[in-house]
């Protein structure tokens, strides 16, 4: 849970990270970036800033603003009736980004989060810098991490129902709850 407090700080240090990246946003979608600490109460160990540029019924486009070291959990899209899930593309705009899949165990720069580490299984890291782009297909599980100067990602997808996707970490809840 966060204080309002919180969440508006969290909004405005994310607008200025996509203002520093190059990419323009109006005021109205810097009152619009969703910052999610999936309930953990850990903003800057996990969690994300997230502005949802658009999400029709076949595409979404979002930035995603993550702070120093912040990491966004362990997670994969599902498929959901005949739709087969989220296929998803991650672009880095800035910054350097630590993205983990399934694979042989290669983490050398990511840190895993203290008393949490059961909920991060996908161990093979790829890292990523501007202008680097991963796509990943449905079902597969993922995380990822800023490294130490935060990151601005972009993520292309079909569409987007985040409602749905699932977790590692059986604790985490995907609405944020401010007080």
């Amino acid at each position: 849970m966060l204080t309002r407090k919180e969440y508006s700080i969290a909004q405005k240090r994310a607008a200025k990270m996509i203002a520093k990246s190059g990419i323009k946003i109006t005021e109205e979608e810097k009152n619009r970036i969703n910052v999610s600490d999936f309930g953990l109460s850990a903003l800057d160990l996990e969690g994300g800033q997230i502005l949802t540029f658009f999400n029709t019924e076949r595409i979404s486009t979002k930035i995603i603003a993550l702070f120093p070291r912040q990491t966004l959990p362990e997670h994969w899209h599902p498929s959901i009736g005949d739709n087969p899930g989220k296929e998803e593309v991650i672009r880095v705009i800035e910054g350097t980004l630590y993205f983990y899949c399934p694979g042989e165990a290669s983490m050398r720069f990511g840190k895993l989060p203290v008393n949490r580490e059961m909920f991060y299984t996908a161990r093979h890291e790829i890292v990523m810098l501007p202008g680097d782009q991963i796509m990943i297909k449905p079902g597969i599980v993922h995380w990822f991490q800023a490294g130490e100067g935060g990151a601005v990602i972009f993520s292309f997808s079909t569409c987007a129902k985040d409602l749905n996707d699932c977790f590692t970490n059986p604790n985490i809840v995907r609405t944020t709850k401010v007080k």
